[in-house]
């Protein structure tokens, strides 16, 4: 049914236009408690396989990457599929309208996405209003179904790299007392020098600031560890030697966790037309194409940091074997994003519900 719908109503719409609208029909179904909870019965039965990391009780192992629900308006709505956890954002200090449209392109042939929305997003002020309506609304929910919020943040883009840290510092302070778990994220293609900042040198005072704000206005985390658990997101287009410079320096620094990975903007990971098509533009590709490299990350990092570090996998998870998969190879947690897009809102229970209940009840916590 869904495909149908994909084929009929979503391809020959925009894809930006296409994700608002299935973002605000989801709210729409939330915000009628009947067709509310006919969704969750729908996508959300079974899907309770509880785990704990970085402290805190998750769900399931399942979550929805960053991207999805920018300013935070519909994580009650998004728990309704099923999602283990919700990551909000990427949220900058100031609003900021992103990068000129068109911005947003489904690689069909690949099942991929290619954006360069450039962290469009109403800014930390409105992000927090929105963000602790909906931690009223999925209070209401039975605890066991409460999904863990996470909120991913980044650098605005007229500031200069040379005040990153106190760009992150200011989204810290709005948000770090709504956040389950803060993301800092430097990897992000679509900002200009954004990925420069995951050069240690760069990287390491904005870790400071952040950890440092979010204990000053953060007094009772809801975390066990004792503070807002602290994650990093990398891009896939690192050097091997990078990627493990930033495990040490999490490991130095007290950074609670890793997201391996942010989009690619490798166009060799492309086949066909469609290659061709995207060497012509600029932005980040996710989906099926990202996943080798994603799990090489996963691997790599894992193998270094032992258990000391949570990490989080994410990109080009299709299916509940490439789940098992990842935490087969060191995972604690799963995200999933663009195969939801082509799937439809009954993809995250079917992940959840096709991995091993044994498996996800004996697995360590890695870094909780």
């Amino acid at each position: 049914m869904y495909s149908l719908i994909f084929r009929i109503l979503f391809v020959p719409m925009d894809a930006e236009r296409a994700h608002h609208l299935s973002l605000t029909a989801l709210r729409w179904l939330d915000s009628v408690p009947l067709l509310g909870r006919l969704l969750r019965l729908i996508c959300g039965t079974g899907t309770v396989r509880p785990v704990e990391a970085l402290g805190l009780p998750f769900p399931n192992r399942v979550g929805l990457a960053a991207g999805f629900d920018k300013n935070g308006v519909g994580v009650r709505a998004l728990s309704n599929l099923g999602f283990g956890h919700i990551e909000v954002g990427t949220i900058t200090a100031h609003a900021q309208p992103g990068n000129d449209r068109p911005r947003l392109f489904r690689l069909r042939d690949n099942v991929a996405i290619l954006n360069r929305m450039g962290f469009n997003n109403d800014g930390c002020r409105q992000a927090s209003f929105n963000i602790a309506t909906e931690r009223k609304r999925i209070a209401s929910l039975p605890q066991r179904q409460r999904p863990v919020v996470g909120i991913n943040i980044g650098k605005t883009k007229v500031v200069d790299a040379a005040d990153a840290m106190a760009d992150y510092a200011a989204s810290t302070r709005a948000l770090a007392p709504l956040a389950d778990y803060l993301v800092i994220n430097v990897s992000s293609p679509n900002t200009p020098g954004l990925r420069d900042l995951q050069s240690v040198s760069s990287l390491e005072p904005i870790i400071e600031a952040v950890r440092s704000t979010a204990a000053e206005v953060v007094p009772a985390p809801r975390s066990t560890l004792g503070h807002v658990p602290l994650l990093v997101k990398i891009a896939p287009d690192l050097a091997d030697d990078d990627v493990l410079d930033i495990c040490d320096l999490a490991l130095r620094t007290g950074v609670d966790g890793l997201i391996t990975t942010n989009t690619t903007i490798d166009r060799s990971v492309l086949a066909g037309s469609e290659a061709d098509f995207a060497a012509g533009q600029a932005g980040g590709i996710s989906g099926r194409p990202l996943a080798d490299r994603s799990l090489e990350v996963l691997r790599l990092v894992r193998a270094h940091v032992g258990q000391d570090l949570t990490v989080i996998s994410v990109g080009g998870v299709a299916d509940a074997n490439d789940a098992r998969a990842r935490l087969a190879a060191g995972a604690d947690l799963v995200q999933v994003y663009s195969e939801m897009i082509y799937s439809g809102p009954f993809f995250p229970g079917r992940v959840i519900r096709g991995l091993e209940p044994n498996r996800l009840l004996t697995r360590g916590t890695g870094g909780a």
